[in-house]
């Protein structure tokens, strides 16, 4: 309880926290039940004063995972920092090596390697920015256990670089704020190849994360009457029927607290 306590005050802005302002949802269990799904799920609705943080598995949320995909995130901002990457226009060549993904067998900018989750083109920032420089930036920007180090693979999927469904959340609202120490044009445009859906009542901005045996989905839903913010963490034992669930619970939820509309 103690480790939640400590977190939860990070995530909300470092104000006084009473143990009651952390609720237990354990009722959201059903979305995950539905699906035969195991995960945790941290929200911190923004609509209400003060914040409210939710969380289903509370054990969970404050347990380390690999970042996956929901790393291009704060890797983006390495990227445009370091002046590996100039600008959202910059293209990619494709090497012409086939990959499983269709969507990365082409030509890539920034927005298509968000929306594709496209893996080589963070490979070669990564190569580029290099590990003392990834740590300096991970650590000013609080990123998770700050290591980039890695035996083998990718450091954000293969290494030793963690973070919790709560330091996710953390993260999240310090970019919203732009309060991350990056050049406040580059969080903006961070944010804005993170849209997955809008309408002139809300905007959702978001990105996917898999490692193999589990994944995220991690973001908020933004309108006039505040932002609500979330990260989920799930087991995918079976890869094509569990990468759907993600979406689908973390959706469900937000649809039931007035988060996001029907559809």
């Amino acid at each position: 309880m103690r480790l939640w306590t400590i977190l939860l005050a990070s995530v909300l802005s470092g104000t006084a926290l009473a143990d009651d302002r952390a609720v237990d949802r354990p009722d959201w269990g059903a979305h995950f039940a539905k699906l035969g799904a195991t995960g945790t799920l941290v929200i911190v609705d923004e609509r209400r004063t003060p914040a409210a943080a939710l969380v289903f598995d509370r054990e969970r949320s404050t347990r380390r995972y690999a970042p996956a995909s929901t790393f291009k995130i704060p890797h983006t901002l390495f990227a445009l920092d370091a002046g590996v990457v100039a600008d959202e226009f910059q293209v990619f060549a494709w090497d012409g090596v086939k990959r499983s993904f269709p969507g990365h067998n082409q030509d890539q900018t920034l927005r298509s390697a968000m929306r594709y989750s496209t893996l080589w083109v963070y490979q070669g920032f990564a190569r580029q920015i290099g590990e003392s420089k990834a740590r300096a930036y991970l650590r000013d920007a609080n990123y998770g256990n700050t290591d980039p180090s890695t035996s083998r693979g990718d450091y954000w999927v293969d290494g030793n670089l963690r973070i919790s469904a709560v330091e996710q959340v953390a993260f999240l609202r310090s970019l919203y704020r732009n309060a991350l120490p990056f050049k406040v044009e580059h969080q903006r445009l961070v944010k804005d190849l993170m849209v997955r859906q809008a309408t002139s009542e809300r905007i959702l901005r978001a990105k996917t994360g898999w490692e193999g045996s589990y994944g995220w989905w991690v973001g908020w839903v933004e309108s006039q009457e505040g932002a609500v913010f979330f990260a989920l963490n799930v087991d995918t034992p079976r890869r094509l029927e569990d990468l759907p669930k993600r979406e689908q619970i973390v959706r469900a939820v937000l649809r039931s607290m007035g988060a996001l509309d029907s559809e």
